[in-house]
């Protein structure tokens, strides 16, 4: 008798892949794939085909043209700076040397720089002081109006007041030339043609300029409000506001004026020899232009280039140590308005 078979077993359904173990195969397939890739594109060693170059990241002319502007800027300082030493080179020279365009003086002289600081007449002290003085006190009342002004024109309102502006503006296109006749007549009438009234007379001609109120003016106008109304708030009235809070932040725009002014007063040359009778009251640029040799009509080139190098030098220092406070108020006063 046949034994019954034993009931066969159901074949069992395939595992379900683990996705962790997939995704680890998947990843390490990639990769391979990927190695195969980069090893696959990359030359074989050994081999001497044709390699693309990579290029340099970021402007390569950069550098390149620093260097050029650079150069330009320090060739165009240096022409600048050739009458100057060519104003110097002459001081040193004899007078028939003078009339040469020689770089080297043959023989070095400093006949001229003795003529001019023991006898020029009026002495060279006497007219430095006679600028200095003049300059200082055009650049003060600059300072103080043309502050006062602009401070007036950007921040109060009042009728008018544009149109006043205007009218300031517009007396930058009067020649001096054309007021000169009836200051000349009004001066003379109050008596300011005589002794230290010359110098009074030129201090009210150039006591105020539309440039100081403009170039204020602009500066006042970049600086926030804000300040001001916290300085009311704490109970500060407008003459205190501008002089403590507005005046001190204005300090590159002052410089700037100050400058200005300081400069064109020292050079100025129609006013003095208008009203400057006395030869005891002249200014530098007037001894310029009046210098003669002792007898003669002929210029005396090495006593006059000393005087235009001692001319120069208040002018140089006080850029020299002013001039960062005058390019911020110069870019500063164009900023708004």
């Amino acid at each position: 008798m046949r034994e019954p078979e034993p009931p066969t077993r159901a074949p069992e359904p395939p595992a379900e892949p683990d996705i962790g173990t997939l995704a680890a195969d998947t990843g390490v397939a990639a990769a391979s794939g990927s190695e195969a890739a980069v090893v696959t594109a990359l030359p074989a060693r050994g081999a001497t085909g044709p390699v693309a170059e990579v290029g340099a990241v970021g402007d390569r002319t950069r550098g390149l043209r620093r260097t050029i502007a650079y150069i330009l800027i320090v060739s165009y300082a240096l022409l600048m700076f050739v009458p100057f030493i060519w104003t110097i080179i002459t001081s040193i020279k004899t007078r028939p040397d003078s009339l040469n365009l020689s770089i080297i003086p043959q023989p070095v002289s400093f006949e001229g720089w003795q003529y001019t600081l023991g006898q020029l007449e009026p002495s060279i002290v006497t007219l430095f002081a006679n600028s200095a003085i003049l300059a200082g006190a055009v650049t003060i009342t600059n300072l103080v109006l043309g502050s006062l002004g602009g401070y007036a024109f950007a921040r109060l309102r009042f009728p008018g007041r544009e149109i006043l502006f205007l009218i300031v503006l517009a007396t930058l296109m009067i020649p001096d030339p054309l007021r000169l006749v009836p200051l000349y007549v009004l001066f003379t009438e109050l008596g300011l043609t005589q002794g230290i009234g010359q110098y009074v007379s030129i201090v009210l001609v150039l006591a105020i300029s539309a440039t100081s109120i403009f170039l204020l003016r602009q500066y006042f106008l970049t600086i926030p409000r804000d300040l001001e109304e916290a300085a009311r708030m704490d109970g500060a009235g407008f003459f205190t506001t501008f002089l403590r809070v507005m005046l001190p932040l204005a300090t590159p725009a002052l410089a700037a004026v100050a400058i200005l002014q300081f400069q064109g007063t020292w050079n100025a040359f129609l006013w003095p020899v208008i009203l400057l009778r006395d030869q005891d009251h002249w200014t530098i640029p007037l001894a310029l232009y009046l210098f003669r040799e002792s007898g003669g009509f002929s210029t005396n080139w090495p006593p006059l280039m000393a005087v235009v190098v001692i001319a120069t030098i208040p002018i140089l220092v006080l850029y020299v140590f002013f001039q960062r406070y005058f390019v911020e108020g110069i870019a500063a006063s164009g900023v708004k308005g």
